[in-house]
């Protein structure tokens, strides 16, 4: 029955956004024992000296919604159109999506090279005689 209950309230639906080296917003939405519904905005920051993570939750609840994403359009909006139209806001959705891009691409050729013992067997096997590929054939199946 205490498997229950905390079942009821885990993450329906979550979206979580990396923002920067340290810090990462989740935002869940949950449900409670009366089946109805609510989000929890989450941000977690990594302590500096590497001894977990501080977090902050704000509780939003359906009868909130709309005023909350209205004064958050608000400030938003007066940020970047009143005090810091200049700034280049995507900026950081660029860098973030370059990170993503070397990272994908890094793992890729890590993927696609090869191990350098299987090149040299295959370089023996071209250039030997049968009788001494059969033996390196033999060394390939016991490193696999």
């Amino acid at each position: 029955m205490e498997n229950d209950g905390k079942r009821k309230f885990e993450s329906v639906y979550s979206n979580k956004v990396k923002a920067g080296k340290r810090r990462t917003y989740f935002f869940d939405v949950r449900m409670t024992k009366g089946n109805d519904y609510y989000i929890t905005l989450t941000e977690s920051t990594k302590k500096f000296n590497g001894s977990g993570y501080e977090r902050h939750k704000i509780f939003l609840y359906k009868e909130d919604f709309n005023r909350f994403l209205s004064g958050l359009e608000d400030v938003i909006s007066h940020v970047k159109t009143e005090l810091m139209p200049d700034f280049d806001y995507e900026q950081y959705e660029r860098r973030e999506e370059e990170w993503e891009a070397k990272q994908q691409e890094e793992k890729d050729n890590a993927e696609s090279t090869p191990p350098a013992p299987e090149e040299k067997s295959e370089e023996i096997n071209e250039s030997e005689d049968s009788d001494t590929s059969e033996s390196i054939d033999s060394e390939e199946d016991m490193t696999w």
